[in-house]
């Protein structure tokens, strides 16, 4: 009885190798992900009502999406992965995740959540069909906030850059300002440039959402979409420096109060807006310089 309902199950999973799922697997993939469920609460909760998390729902979204458009075309591909690679994976992820949910590292507890549920996924459907889907997975991990010691790494030298430039240009039109550091006198005001303005939050948010539109719009051109990715950072850089410039500019002719407000938070929703048109905007005008390239470099290697 217990062959028969085992075959009834899996004769209704996609992919002819995919027969060969087991009720034990679907268990288990049911039971982790239940336990994986209180991290992911604890994810939204922490990261998402941030502006360093907004854009978490948004790949959920559309990372699920990719995934299930994905996944009709590589089912076939499936094939339950061997049992014994998964147990050892799980026997060395489940502790850490436990550890890190009981000393709350939100950051490394999402992504050990995640690792945990690619194993869950790789027992299912072994290790082909996860190749094929790697983007989506890939993807998918921007839900997680990056862990503070990276943030702080990465946004140190951006914050010292934004102060330097931004005092630079604003002296050039005879503000009186000046600065050490992150830090930015104007006037009688002084500013704190702080990881929020420094560029590490537009980045990600910039870098997921650009994937997304890169990966729909050029996934067949790798060469092509890697450029427009390597664009994002600069974007986002010069992007920020303008709203430094903006929250500068607020503070000494409106005062402290009304640069720290609404304006603060809209100043940074505007120029990610901008940010994210101009990559659209950096797309539609490279993409007819990089086919006339590739098709007169193409033709120079027939004539050769």
């Amino acid at each position: 009885m217990a062959t028969a309902a085992n075959s009834k199950i899996a004769a209704r999973l996609p992919g002819p190798s995919a027969r060969k799922v087991s009720i034990g697997s679907i268990v288990l993939a049911i039971g982790l992900l239940i336990f994986c469920v209180p991290t992911m609460i604890f994810v939204v909760r922490q990261s998402w009502t941030g502006e360093e998390g907004a854009h978490g729902p948004i790949v959920l979204v559309t990372g699920l999406w990719l995934l299930y458009r994905r996944w009709k075309e590589i089912s076939e591909f499936a094939a339950p992965a061997p049992s014994g690679t998964v147990w050892m994976l799980l026997a060395l992820l489940v502790p850490l995740q436990i550890f890190t949910r009981i000393t709350q590292i939100v950051e490394i507890e999402g992504y050990l959540m995640y690792a945990i549920m690619l194993v869950v996924l790789y027992s299912l459907v072994g290790i082909e069909a996860m190749k094929r889907l790697w983007f989506p997975l890939f993807y998918l991990a921007f839900i997680f906030p990056p862990p503070e010691t990276v943030v702080a790494f990465i946004t140190v030298p951006m914050k010292i850059w934004l102060s330097e430039a931004a005092i630079w240009f604003l002296d050039l039109f005879g503000y009186p300002i000046g600065g050490e550091g992150v830090r930015i006198y104007i006037g009688q005001y002084e500013l704190l440039v702080a990881a929020a303005c420094s560029g590490i939050n537009s980045i990600i948010s910039l870098s997921a959402i650009s994937l997304f539109y890169i990966y729909m719009r050029h996934q067949a051109h790798w060469r092509y979409a890697l450029l427009l990715v390597l664009l994002i950072v600069p974007v986002a850089l010069v992007a920020n420096f303008f709203r430094v410039l903006i929250l500068i500019l607020l503070t000494y002719h409106a005062g402290e109060a009304a640069a720290q407000g609404f304006l603060h938070n809209f100043a940074g929703i505007l120029m990610f807006g901008i940010a994210l048109v101009t990559i659209f905007a950096l797309d539609i005008l490279l993409k007819p310089l990089w086919d006339r390239y590739i098709e007169k470099t193409g033709r120079d290697a027939a004539h050769d």
